[in-house]
């Protein structure tokens, strides 16, 4: 799990998001209110069709137009989420289900982090090595 989790606001443009996400190399952000709540989630794939949708309405100008698509215009708001307690392989069914490859983690109404498919191939293979590493020794 990402921890703290980068987050963005649902008022911030795509632009913002993209260059939020190249920045720290990830592919999606939760949104939340100025309360911290969890509002929605937006993806790499949200923000590159919103902004080709804005290139797409005004080609003269679509440094204009991005400014006008918001984080809420593209975001998810129905938003599939984990427990910091929730078991790995729940969290792996629920992606494996929702067809998705990352989850906020939410307690107490607050998005605490996120879990990646990249966070279970990591502990899968953590796992594995000290399995491989045990039958050795």
């Amino acid at each position: 799990m990402s921890c703290p989790p980068i987050v963005i606001d649902p008022d911030s443009s795509l632009a913002e998001a993209e260059a939020l996400m190249a920045q720290k190399g990830i592919r999606r952000l939760p949104v939340v209110d100025a309360e911290g709540r969890l509002v929605g989630i937006v993806s790499h794939g949200d923000v590159r069709e919103g902004l080709s949708a804005t290139a797409t309405q005004n080609p003269y100008a679509p440094d204009v137009q991005e400014q006008w698509l918001t984080v809420a215009d593209v975001m998810t708001p129905d938003v599939v989420t984990v427990t910091p307690d929730t078991p790995l392989w729940k969290v792996a069914n629920l992606m494996l289900e929702h067809k998705i490859g990352g989850l906020p983690v939410v307690e107490g109404g607050k998005v605490v982090g996120m879990i990646t498919e990249s966070d279970i191939f990591k502990l899968i293979v953590q796992q594995w090595r000290a399995e491989s590493k045990a039958d050795v020794d």
